[in-house]
């Protein structure tokens, strides 16, 4: 064992608020095996020969190819991934999984066919289904033979899942369930082979089943979507359908537990996939702007377009240090388990960092959101245009903030994990919160003394920002107490202030760990990127606190809590145009993303 492994230590979720942590303590992408990068090269070779030429023949709904393209996908391995080698499956670690997905993200339609083959529709069987099921279902789902699809929503129960109005009865003899009712929005609906439906168990008993394709299962029209045109979505008709009783997935009534936890895994994928199209993304908007001339001169010699490169390149790098740390994270949790094998504690092992996988989820989607309209503006008139790749960018973009979960859900779920491991005593929140509150009430004579360390005043204002989320979080508890889940607009304020400091911290200790191996100089643009994210996300902080304090105290109580918030967000601004350019200019310089 490497001394830096011998270092990392298996944190618990959330802890990051109330805990110190050391670059050796975090995964980064430097650290990436060979394997890795070569399992990231396959997909992304993949990719950009097969599916890319191809997507104007996906937009016209050519299913035959999309068949055939998961197939090629599965030749490769990208399908079995996740499937335990048993069942022809390569068994692969989640970051593996993850690499894959942020390659499949270079084609948004087909990367939303391909998770859900691979993840989505395929998971529950791994993690929840019988051995018969397994054995008859994997081994084809691995070679891309049988297409899955993942049947959930409802039209009355969006986000309200457990509100499923289809029905699952039991058959007299015993030998199946007979499934009744409509789903929404199924991916890959109109060409599935067997789908993961959800229904209840005596009208109340909410649970999954394994549904093939048959004269009472099939899918409804295909939906007239605003992006991601080139994948499959359909309702899907449940009209006496059948499950033989082998095809109950977990127990009967425990559902809830299946949806819940694989939405974990889909949202830090999720993530990885909108940072495989922010990255493609900004390598065309970097090439467009050096091809691009106007006034004598190529666009991207205009510092109003090297501002855009810059602050894109920028939360393209910030959104993969906080996605890898988190999977750091969740591969230390599940190396601990001592039988691989052991379902339940793999998604345990999951389920521990589902606050930070919910941070990725949102992150990485309004990161991408932000890049693909950027990009439509560096392209101009052009970026309008259907013949362009921005047009097609900004629009499949749009749906990765509804995607599992939408991010107005995810971010109630943030604070809302960590007051639930806080009152049960697994996260030590709440002595932290009074300890700062007993700070702020009695403030001890402030220091002077700079820390001139690589990074260390960013790392002062990151603590101080963790500082904030515990003070606004703080707050919340104890006014509202056990109403604090319906206070809807103050667990949003705090959830944008706790991702913003856990941003801030990854960028920092993913910069301070390549300059400790590769040198400050080798560092230097990671130092510039840290540093402007920090002091914007600090504004954004501020502002976030204020609006969410002035939400809950009013008097003296607010004004304390508002004299805190200056010290704790009190900085010295810094040169974000300078920073900016020079970011910009060493991808202009490549003709690409380079980080």
């Amino acid at each position: 064992m490497s001394a830096a492994v011998e270092q990392k230590q298996i944190v618990k979720g959330g802890s990051f608020l109330i805990e110190a942590r050391t670059p050796a303590e975090i995964f980064t992408p430097e650290d990436f095996t060979e394997e890795h990068r070569m399992i990231a090269d396959t997909t992304r070779q993949f990719m950009d020969a097969e599916v890319l030429p191809r997507i104007g023949e996906l937009e016209n709904k050519d299913w035959k190819l999309a068949r055939e393209l998961v197939k090629q996908a599965a030749e490769l391995g990208l399908v079995g991934a996740a499937i335990p080698e048993e069942f022809g499956g390569l068994a692969l670690d989640q970051t593996s999984g993850a690499l894959i997905a942020e390659n499949l993200g270079r084609s948004a339609s087909f990367a939303t066919t391909l998770g859900a083959q691979s993840g989505i529709g395929l998971l529950p069987i791994v993690y929840f289904g019988t051995e018969a099921a397994k054995q008859n279902y994997l081994p084809r789902i691995a070679a891309g033979d049988l297409i899955t699809a993942y049947a959930l929503t409802e039209a009355g129960s969006g986000s309200d899942a457990m509100n499923a109005k289809a029905t699952a009865k039991l058959s007299d003899d015993g030998t199946h369930y007979v499934l009744n009712g409509e789903k929404m929005f199924i991916t890959n609906g109109g060409f599935a082979d067997i789908y993961v439906v959800f229904a209840k168990v005596d009208g109340d008993k909410f649970t999954a089943f394994i549904v093939e394709r048959q004269e009472g299962c099939q899918p409804g029209a295909e939906e007239h979507k605003m992006g991601i045109k080139g994948s499959s979505t359909t309702p899907l008709i449940l009209a006496d359908a059948k499950a033989p009783v082998e095809n109950l997935l977990g127990e009967v009534g425990k559902g809830h537990k299946i949806a819940f936890n694989i939405l974990n895994i889909g949202r830090f994928k999720l993530g990885a996939m909108c940072l495989g199209g922010m990255k493609l993304a900004l390598t065309e908007s970097v090439k467009y702007a050096n091809e691009r001339h106007q006034f004598g001169k190529s666009i991207s010699s205009f510092g109003a377009i090297k501002s855009k490169l810059g602050e894109m390149a920028i939360r393209t790098w910030v959104g993969e240090a906080m996605t890898y740390r988190t999977l750091g994270m969740i591969e230390e949790g599940l190396g601990a388990i001592a039988d691989s094998k052991d379902m339940d504690a793999r998604l345990k092992a999951i389920e521990e960092y589902a606050a930070e996988c919910s941070i990725i989820k949102v992150a990485l989607s309004e990161y991408c959101n932000y890049i693909t309209d950027e990009m439509v503006q560096i392209f101009g008139g052009y970026g309008y245009s259907a013949d362009y790749p921005a047009e097609r960018a900004y629009r499949d973009t749009r749906i990765n903030r509804i995607f599992e979960g939408t991010n107005e859900i995810n971010r109630m779920l943030i604070p809302g994990r960590l007051m639930k491991a806080a009152l049960s005593g697994r996260l030590a929140l709440l002595p932290a919160a009074q300890a700062l509150m007993d700070e702020i009430l009695s403030p001890s004579m402030a220091s002077f003394e700079l820390d001139e360390s690589l990074l260390g005043v960013e790392m002062k204002l990151a603590l101080n920002a963790k500082k904030v989320a515990l003070m606004t979080l703080g707050t919340a508890a104890q006014k509202y107490m056990m109403g604090l889940g319906d206070q809807q607009e103050i667990l949003i304020g705090v959830a944008d202030i706790i991702m913003d400091a856990f941003a801030m911290e990854s960028a920092i200790l993913r910069t301070q760990k390549v300059a400790a191996a590769q040198g400050d100089k080798a560092a230097q643009l990671f130092v510039d990127m840290t540093r402007v994210f920090c002091n914007d996300a600090v504004e954004r902080i501020e502002a976030n606190a204020k609006n969410t304090l002035a939400a809950m105290s009013e008097g003296d109580e607010l004004r304390t809590l508002l004299a805190a918030l200056r010290r704790f967000t009190k900085m010295t601004p810094m040169n974000t145009v300078a920073a900016r350019q020079r970011i910009a200019n060493a991808m202009i310089e490549a003709n690409k993303y380079v980080y």
